[in-house]
């Protein structure tokens, strides 16, 4: 709409097609005034949707991921790395069947428990997420966080964790040449993967959480903690 009233716009504004099509004296009068009550409108059309709250792109900018997290974030994504255990932490889809066979292949082939496991979903993933500088509902990746700053993403993430699985050799050798292929080939290959894990057998909503041998590689939320 924009655009063909601009063009309209212009059209009227040459001056020599209008005497060439024979408007003089007051139609020519009755055109200006009908562009200026154009220009006017599109001004005002304008200011109206820039000012509006209700508007697209006034939302896109007032809107905040943060608003709807009833906790302290900062301090629960901190907290979890400075309680004694720096141990990474490997965030995952816990609605995912897919993602629970790769976070109980993780535990069979880490027999010195280096990793540590958060579901995306919970307030710790979230609060993690927010600190790597993604949105709180972003599952469409796992994350390795090894530090409060540092958190790796897709095929990075699943090669930096192949590197220090200790079951066979193989998978740190893996881990360590994988990098080799380009990134972009890498990460193609995960979302075409992670685009349709929810294909790979039903959602769950648990993974080994019963098995005492794992107790210290899951972290609840602090109010289970409290429990």
């Amino acid at each position: 709409m924009a655009a063909c009233v601009v063009s309209s716009s212009d059209s009227f504004a040459t001056g020599p097609s209008s005497s060439s099509s024979g408007i003089s004296g007051p139609a020519f009068g009755t055109a200006r005034r009908q562009r200026s009550m154009v220009s006017q409108n599109m001004a005002s059309m304008s200011s109206s949707s820039e000012s509006s709250p209700t508007s697209a792109s006034s939302s896109k900018r007032t809107s905040s991921p943060q608003k709807d997290m009833t906790w302290d974030w900062k301090q629960v994504a901190s907290e979890v790395f400075s309680k004694g255990d720096t141990r990474p932490i490997i965030l995952f889809d816990g609605h995912c069947n897919l993602c629970h066979g790769g976070v109980n292949f993780a535990l069979d082939n880490d027999s010195v428990g280096e990793f540590r496991f958060v579901s995306l979903q919970s307030q710790i993933g979230k609060s993690l997420l927010m600190r790597a500088g993604k949105r709180p509902d972003d599952i469409s990746s796992i994350v390795l966080v090894t530090s409060p700053t540092k958190a790796y993403f897709k095929s990075t993430a699943v090669l930096k964790i192949a590197q220090k699985l200790n079951s066979t050799p193989l998978l740190p050798i893996i881990g360590t040449v994988g990098p080799i292929v380009p990134g972009p080939v890498r990460n193609f290959i995960y979302e075409v993967v992670a685009n349709n894990r929810y294909r790979f057998g039903q959602r769950e909503d648990s993974c080994r959480l019963d098995d005492e041998r794992f107790d210290d590689r899951f972290i609840p939320d602090p109010e289970q903690q409290s429990l």
